[in-house]
């Protein structure tokens, strides 16, 4: 089984093509960072009239690199949320309309199962062992700009929500820490650069923890406490210590995330714990995870951490092995949960 993925639930335009061992046959992201970048965020009407722009070349690029037609795949895979609506929907029309005319069965992909299925990816010629069925039971830590859950997996298609953000997910903590410090779009890769030579024991961020809902997260007092730190440097000192003081940061939303995680993996001891979306790309929290025990730790490969059509289209395939289909009439949600997703397999 082969199958298109298309990925547009935020600002990546993305397609690709998935065989059902997880085997990358192509994978075509593009970016709109330079859109977006003086705005220091996304732009959602930009975002979905650039999707608009590039969606059918991206598509067209993913069949020629998987050398294939459209009546070639076996179905399409798509995601219909969660993300903002306008760019979902873009995704959305452009499979509705492929599927009807090509006559292949529609898959509908939840995004967040796509970044867990990520970890069930290769690329020809690999040596990395990517997660498989007997991984099972599974805790996936879905850590992005817009998603902070962890989330339970005791097997294909099955989720149980343990926590999740209460505001601001992590990555958009560290983007919006950014933007204060004038470090540019996105933040993300600005803050890990800077903090990487700085001190994480600098200064003491407070950490929220709930005493009646242990795995959730809250990051929107981290950040407030980040930005009124700053306020009360001198430009002075702000200069002299800005590394350590980005790493103080950066290492208190890793911290939480990896403290969180860990503690979830003791209780509940499942077999895998695997970090996925595009925080799982910080060098900072994949080393938090080295002193794990026993217990395996995965991270995809940086270029399926971030949004990808690869997750979409292996998340699709495990769907149709089970008979799954959409409607033509499928909709996108801009608020669908992980949960909703789960099938009775």
């Amino acid at each position: 089984m082969r199958i298109l993925g298309i990925e547009t639930s935020c600002d990546d335009t993305a397609a690709a093509v998935v065989d059902d061992t997880g085997l990358v046959l192509s994978s075509v992201i593009s970016s709109q960072d330079s859109f977006h970048r003086k705005y220091d965020g996304v732009v959602p009407e930009i975002a979905s009239r650039r999707h608009t722009a590039t969606i059918i070349a991206s598509v067209d690029e993913a069949l020629v690199q998987a050398g294939m037609r459209i009546r070639d795949v076996d179905a399409i895979a798509v995601t219909y949320g969660p993300g903002l609506i306008g760019s979902l929907l873009v995704g959305v029309e452009t499979a509705k309309g492929l599927a009807y005319a090509s006559g292949k069965p529609l898959i509908p992909v939840n995004h967040l199962e796509g970044h867990v299925m990520a970890s069930f990816l290769h690329d020809p010629g690999s040596d990395l062992q990517p997660l498989s069925g007997d991984d099972f039971p599974l805790l996936a830590l879905i850590v992005s700009g817009g998603h902070t859950e962890l989330v339970y997996a005791d097997r294909w298609l099955q989720y149980r929500v343990l926590g999740a953000t209460r505001d601001d997910a992590a990555g958009e903590t560290l983007d919006k820490f950014a933007k204060y410090l004038g470090l540019g779009y996105p933040g993300g890769p600005a803050i890990q650069k800077i903090g990487a030579t700085g001190d994480p024991s600098y200064h003491s961020f407070p950490r929220v923890t709930f005493s009646r809902a242990g795995y959730e997260f809250s990051f929107s007092g981290l950040k407030t406490a980040g930005i009124n730190y700053v306020k009360s440097l001198t430009p002075e000192e702000l200069e002299a210590h800005l590394p350590d003081v980005v790493a103080s940061f950066e290492s208190a939303v890793v911290g939480d995330l990896a403290g969180k995680s860990l503690r979830a993996a003791r209780e509940l001891s499942p077999r895998t714990l695997t970090v996925v979306g595009g925080v799982a790309a910080n060098r900072r929290l994949r080393d938090s995870f080295t002193k794990s025990g026993d217990l395996r730790v995965y991270f995809p490969p940086m270029k399926y951490c971030t949004d990808n059509g690869a997750m979409i289209a292996y998340a699709g395939i495990r769907r149709a092995m089970v008979g799954q289909r959409a409607a033509i009439d499928l909709d996108a949600c801009s608020s669908l949960g992980i949960e909703s997703s789960s099938l009775n397999t």
